[in-house]
């Protein structure tokens, strides 16, 4: 193997996917920025939602058995990702860095506590702890008065939205609306995301609601763009949703790539429970010529 091959692995979480770099690599010295956009690039790289570098925690005593760093296609180094935890997590049991049924993760959003669902030798599905929803529009943030932003109209592309915003680690604003196939996400997706209400930028639900346990959502992710799922908008729709009332404490939401399972009290941390998979592993050999683009 050339020297300056990467060796990587590459996973999704109900389509939401990711190229994992493992710890002996994850340690060195590189723009991981930089390798985060080329590799992201889905005709001249790997193609990826984000980049996810294992890390290992050298103290047996550390509060965390993990650290989670990922970036975005864009290069952009996002906080937290929830399908990105349970490919983590699948990652971490299933190639044997530990035998562990809970983890505990570091994230750029706090420790994530994590349950694995175990079959035969491996990960099937993963539960993740997403923490207490944050409401506070500073501590979104949130560039709106008052103390919770609940269904703000926004006006933008054309089309006026009822917004209501809320943190899950990393800024969210979730819209329900009668039907999410007729809104044109790729046009209102980056407009939403780089509104100057947002000064970190968001991540931009709509959401379709067909019962008290059942919801429809799409999602344009800060960073990436249009993907077939995130797990921490899929936590931020529940949390809106159940805060109005609209939904019971344990719902399913359909997303283009899958299901995820969603239950909030109201009060502790918001659990999600989805699967992660294998697609393929491999090396990356970078292309000096576009490796800072």
């Amino acid at each position: 193997m050339t020297a300056n091959m990467l060796p990587f692995v590459k996973m999704h979480g109900i389509g939401n996917d990711f190229v994992i770099i493992g710890p002996r690599e994850a340690i060195q010295r590189r723009d991981w920025a930089s390798i985060a956009r080329t590799t992201g690039d889905r005709h001249f790289g790997i193609g990826h939602d984000g980049l996810l570098l294992v890390e290992q925690l050298a103290s047996l005593d550390a509060l965390a058995d993990f650290r989670m760093r990922m970036f975005n296609p864009d290069g952009s180094e996002s906080e937290m990702c929830g399908n990105g935890i349970r490919c983590f997590a699948k990652y971490v049991y299933d190639s044997g860095l530990s035998r562990k049924k809970q983890l505990r993760i570091a994230t750029g959003a706090g420790v994530q506590h994590v349950e694995l669902h175990v079959a035969g030798d491996s990960v099937d599905s993963v539960t993740v702890d997403m923490g207490i929803p944050e409401f506070s529009p500073t501590k979104i943030p949130v560039d709106l008065p008052g103390d919770y932003i609940v269904n703000v109209p926004l006006t933008i592309g054309g089309q006026t939205f009822a917004i209501s915003c809320v943190s899950m680690g990393n800024p969210h604003a979730v819209a329900f609306i009668d039907d999410v196939q007729t809104v044109p996400l790729e046009q209102i997706g980056p407009l939403v995301e780089r509104h100057p209400w947002f000064p970190h930028r968001v991540n931009f639900e709509i959401v379709q609601r067909h019962s008290r346990r059942e919801l429809t959502m799409r999602v344009w992710e800060r960073g990436a763009g249009i993907t077939l799922a995130c797990g921490s908008g899929a936590c931020a729709v529940m949390a809106v949703a159940h805060r109005q009332g609209k939904v019971d404490d344990i719902v399913t939401i359909h997303l283009p790539g899958g299901d995820l399972t969603l239950e909030w009290n109201g009060g502790d941390g918001v659990q999600m429970t989805g699967e992660a998979a294998y697609v393929f592993s491999g090396s990356w050999l970078p292309d000096p010529s576009r490796e800072h683009d």
